[in-house]
């Protein structure tokens, strides 16, 4: 039990803002070690619980920062029968030939049905995204975020074969499978480190263009954060107008495109003539087209969280309306059943999901440029990112509002989440953050430029357009599909032969002539 909660432990000790990537195939080792054993399967999901409660109680503490303990213990309790599941899936494929594999599999096996199940899935805590200061991270170019897990995973389950190997009978071939097994596990990180010379030059591209991102800050953190909508849009319509001055004084770039946060405009501009004078003004003034992060409601009432292009006194142009919306926070599902358990309930939010591709074109002086937006917590689904480019995304950007969760490592673990996106699409990526963190990403994973938390920020830079496409792209969800498919065959077909076996060993306890019936 100890061990299972140490190598949960280990595995969130390997995210943001820590830098010890190293520590994640570490954990999946030790747990894989706890859960090979021989035993009852219910024995191995509750060790794979015990190891979940590990992992996911100290990875989502910002999730009840102003709601109190119960949601974060809920949310941290699911996520762990996600990977008391996986323990108990090892039980079953544990004793195939070539099992660290299957084991890797069944990682993968998990992994996809969190993020896909219930209410859409949380993603959060995959493998991949404590990578993005790790050898690993280059892999993500080649089979995207589920490839980089299953990589990490994998030397986690091979160092668990070395350390059984090691503790096997020394036979004539024992130093020859020591030796192969040493061999496996070192080269899946070195691939890593061999294919960063294959990742895009973070200049290289098609054309060049200047970015802003915009950090506003907010007057305060917390809930109640939309009854300071006006302040904290006149605090990203006074930073920009910063910028213009100091741009009119040659003091910064002319940027082609400004990035503004999610919810940096919660009054909604469309409607509101004062909120849509403001940023009229801050865009005339900077010269530049800016994305807005706007609550919108629509002709039929209801209410989406939208990016806005907004084009000097041209307006609101093309709008990308967030598709992948939070359950329990941007709308509650069975809200009259919740409402029992929280008096938080009736505060989560009543937004519908858009539709598109989530790209938006903005008209600037050196040409329509195509923008792929993941607002928020979309960046942690992989079909996000892989719609957009699909559409044509030349660049990425990340508007996010992290001022309801406080001062939490969870913009850190955010941040991460988009080094790996940057990666795996091989695009320069911007994240503009409410509160921070906001950051310049460059298409090979690396932070060029990063803001501290809770003042006000601009970052500007110059970053390539692309129009190529990595292998993740173009492969897109197939690899963990296939990964997955085979890991629930191998599984089918690991359950047969464990009831066969068992079957033969009942058949074996019968004596000769012994009557098998009453």
């Amino acid at each position: 039990m100890l061990v299972a909660i140490l190598a949960g432990l280990l595995i969130f000790a390997s995210f943001p803002p820590r830098t010890c990537w190293y520590l994640a195939p570490v954990g999946v080792a030790l747990l894989t070690l706890v859960v090979r054993e021989p035993g009852r399967l219910r024995s191995g999901f509750g060790y794979g619980l015990l190891a979940g409660l590990g992992f996911f109680l100290p990875l989502l503490p910002w999730t009840g920062i102003y709601v109190g303990p119960v949601p974060w213990l809920a949310l941290s309790a699911v996520c762990a029968v996600y990977v008391g599941l996986f323990g108990m899936l090892v039980r079953v494929v544990g004793g195939l030939p070539g099992w660290p594999v299957w084991v890797a599999g069944m990682w993968t096996l998990t992994e996809w049905i969190r993020s896909s199940f219930p209410f859409g899935g949380f993603p959060w805590g995959r493998l991949a995204f404590g990578q993005g200061d790790g050898w690993y991270l280059p892999l993500a170019q080649v089979a995207g975020a589920p490839g980089l897990s299953f990589a990490v995973a994998l030397t986690g389950t091979g160092l668990a074969a070395l350390v059984v190997r090691l503790r096997g009978r020394r036979t004539p071939r024992w130093r020859l499978g020591i030796a192969t097994v040493a061999i496996l596990v070192a080269s899946i990180p070195l691939t890593g480190v061999i294919l960063r010379a294959a990742l895009p030059a973070p200049d290289g591209g098609d054309r060049p263009i200047t970015v802003a991102a915009i950090q506003g800050s907010v007057p305060r953190l917390g809930l109640d954060f939309n009854a300071q909508r006006r302040a904290v849009l006149d605090n990203h319509v006074r930073r920009t107008e910063e910028l213009a001055r100091a741009i009119d004084a040659g003091q910064a770039a002319q940027p082609d495109l400004v990035i503004w946060p999610e919810n940096s405009s919660d009054i909604d501009p469309i409607r509101n003539a004062d909120a849509a004078a403001e940023i009229t003004a801050a865009s005339e003034d900077v010269h530049a087209p800016i994305l807005v992060g706007a609550v919108l409601v629509n002709s039929d009432d209801t209410t989406t969280n939208s990016v806005i292009v907004w084009n000097g006194a041209a307006g609101p142009g093309e709008r990308h309306d967030k598709k992948i919306i939070q359950p329990f926070g941007e709308y509650l599902p069975y809200r009259g059943f919740f409402r029992h358990f929280s008096q938080y309930a009736d505060r989560a939010g009543y937004f519908v999901p858009g539709h598109g591709d989530g790209v938006v074109h903005v008209p600037t002086d050196r040409g329509v440029v195509a923008v792929g937006v993941a607002t928020c917590y979309e960046v942690a689904f992989d079909r996000a990112f892989e719609d957009s480019l699909r559409a044509g995304a030349q660049i990425l950007t990340v508007p996010t509002n992290n001022a309801t969760f406080g001062d939490s490592e969870m913009t850190y673990q955010q941040l991460a989440m988009s080094r790996v996106r940057a990666v795996e699409h091989g695009r320069a990526l911007v994240v503009a953050a409410t509160s921070g963190v906001s950051a310049i990403i460059t298409a090979d994973g690396v932070v060029r430029q990063q803001t501290p938390k809770f003042v006000p920020a601009a970052l500007e830079a110059t970053l390539p357009l692309r129009g190529g496409t990595t292998l993740a792209t173009r492969l897109g969800p197939w690899p963990e599909r296939v990964v997955g498919a085979l890991a629930a065959i191998v599984v089918g077909a690991a359950a047969i032969r464990r009831r066969t076996a068992r079957a033969e060993r009942g058949a074996d306890t019968v004596s000769p002539g012994e009557p098998t019936g009453r």
